[in-house]
């Protein structure tokens, strides 16, 4: 995907750095749009996720938008105290709470959804839809490679000496 000039890695040619201005700008420009409803990009994976389906735990969130149970819980915080959800106990397991949206949330979902298309349609300007299609294919794709947050060590040079990598840390802002 990128290649080396010598042993330098070049920006422009590297995925990793490229995905990863994307996602910047794309959060830049989705915050624009969102902050005025009174939704910042930190909170946006979970009502995405919420949307798709109401009532689940703070493990069961943490899983579907890849981010680590402090971080989920002090975004979580900050969603109840901005009155986009409410935590309930969960009747199954009493140690657990199942995670609820309010019916403030539930009307801002077709103006949040409408900001993100239009942010996506932004970002996908000039593309044919085959070529935005391939791309969102592709990098969906490439997600799967690293689901799970391990990169197969054997195909790394030197790995061995090197230590296991990281889980990483997905921005809750990762937009869909």
């Amino acid at each position: 995907m990128s290649r080396a000039r010598g042993s330098r890695l070049v920006r422009q040619e590297s995925l990793g750095y490229q995905v990863n201005h994307l996602a910047r700008l794309m959060a830049q420009a989705l915050r624009e749009r969102i902050e005025p409803l009174g939704v910042s990009p930190g909170q946006f994976a979970q009502l995405l996720a919420l949307y798709e389906q109401d009532g689940l735990t703070q493990r069961e969130l943490c899983e579907r938008v890849r981010i680590e149970q402090p971080t989920m819980a002090s975004t979580l915080r900050r969603m109840e105290r901005d009155g986009l959800v409410e935590r309930v106990p969960d009747p199954a397991d009493g140690r657990s709470a199942r995670v609820l949206l309010t019916a403030y949330a539930r009307r801002l979902e077709p103006d949040l959804a409408a900001a993100a298309r239009e942010v996506n349609r932004a970002a996908s300007r000039g593309l044919g839809r085959s070529e935005a299609a391939a791309l969102v294919t592709a990098l969906g794709r490439a997600i799967g490679n690293l689901e799970g947050g391990r990169v197969a060590a054997a195909a790394a040079p030197g790995a061995s000496a090197r230590r296991p990598p990281r889980t990483p840390r997905v921005a809750a802002s990762r937009l869909r």
